[in-house]
Order: structure tokens, then sequence, then C-alpha cells
């Protein structure tokens, strides 16, 4: 069984991040650097907004302990950046693959395309459910205190995965109504925001990025889902 999860997060792996790296370089990297070509800029400000924005960013790196050396190494744009995405990528996807493969052992899938449903569940848990808080962010917008962010995404994703499993997998509408109140409840208490919401990049660039996001990590975990199904139920032996 573990060299069977283990194959299964591989190869689903391999191919979910593939996928993953392609759609970033296509769609949501030109974003990204079309944003920096703000945040390089002159600052102008304009009724104090873009330099209050700066101030915000140089505080908040400060807080968070981040520095701008310049002996430190960032990868350029081109090749170096594609090839340090795509591996990030790859240890990212097999990690969830290893997820989806272990959870498949306490409750596999019946048919391949259960795997999608496995793979959307994942997407409501670590991307949609976090970014109804705490959307996707260009270079250049200001954020709240990054420790008190990790700690409200860590949080949505516990309680989304544990409100998914009782709709899910409960018996009774007590159950169910208790994941539903788990799903609201980071909501309720809302995310940490800035004292002022302000971005270098055009508003619209900004709702772009987040439209690019949601649909890219929909589309990987979409893949990933039914790869790591396909592969899982390819590695069960005849007679188990």
């Amino acid at each position: 069984m573990i060299k069977r999860i283990a194959q299964t997060a591989g190869f689903a792996g391999l191919l979910a991040a593939i996928l993953l790296t392609l759609l970033q370089s296509l769609w949501v990297t030109p974003l990204i650097l079309e944003a920096e070509t703000y945040e390089s800029a002159e600052p102008v400000a304009e009724h104090g907004h873009v330099a209050s924005v700066t101030a915000h960013a140089h505080e908040h790196e400060e807080a968070a302990g981040h520095s701008h050396d310049g002996e430190a190494w960032a990868p350029e744009d081109g090749w170096q950046r594609s090839l340090a995405t795509g591996l990030s990528n790859l240890v990212v996807a097999v990690g969830f693959a290893l997820v989806l493969a272990g959870l498949f052992s306490l409750r596999a899938p019946r048919r391949i395309w259960q795997g999608l449903l496995w793979g959307l569940g994942g997407f409501v848990v670590f991307s949609l459910a976090p970014s109804a808080g705490l959307p996707p962010e260009l270079p250049g917008t200001a954020a709240a205190d990054l420790q008190l962010r990790q700690y409200w995404w860590l949080g949505t994703v516990v309680a989304s995965a544990a409100g998914l499993g009782l709709i899910a997998f409960g018996r009774g509408w007590t159950v169910r109504g208790v994941g539903l109140a788990l799903l609201a409840v980071p909501h309720l208490i809302g995310a940490p925001q800035p004292q002022v919401h302000q971005s270098l990049a055009p508003e619209a660039l900004g709702r772009e990025f987040i439209l690019a996001s949601l649909l890219t990590n929909a589309l990987f975990w979409s893949a990933l889902g039914l790869a790591a199904a396909w592969f899982f139920a390819r590695g069960e032996r005849p007679g188990a």
C-alpha cells in the first residue's frame, strides 16, 4: 500500500505540476511581470495613494523580516524563473497527491471520474475558501501582517476540510449542519486586512489576476484528482 500511494503521488503530481506550470506561464506569470513594472517604476504620488502603498509595503516587509540585500539571489525572468516555478509546483503537487492517495487508501473512488470530485474538494479547501478572505495578490499590494494571514489561512483550510468531510460523509442533517457551520466560521471571524486597501497595479489587472489564479488552481486540482484516482486504481492488485 505504501508503494501504491508513493507511485500514485509521484506520477499524478508530476502530470499536474506540468499542467500547472504551463497554465501559469501562459496566463498568471505575465500578469505578475506586468504588475512588477508598476512596483519598480518611479513612485508618482497621486493624492498620496502610491506613496502610502509603498510605505506600507516597506513596513510590512520589515515586520516580516524581509530585506532587499543586493547579494540576495532571485531567478531571472525566462528559463530560470520557469524552472524554479516548475520545481516548486512539483513539490507542492506531489505533496497534495500524497494527501489524496492517503485518503484513497481509506475510501477509494469506485470510478475514475470520482477523482474529479476529490480534486474539486481540494480546490475548495486549499484555494477557493481561503481566497474568499485573502484573494491572490499582485506585487505591490498592501497586505496585513504575514503571521496573522498565515494563521487565518491555516485555520480556514482545517475548518473547510473538516466541514466538507462532514457534509460528504456524515450521516444525518445534524452532522451536515455542523459541517456547514465549520465552512462559515472562518469567514464570520474574518481574515486580517490591511489598514488601507491599496495597490500599485491597476484594479483591472488585480481582478484578472484573481480570476487567473482561481481558474488555474481549479484546473490543477481537477487534473490532480483525476490522475490520482486513475493511478491509484491502476495499482490495485487483481483480486484485492
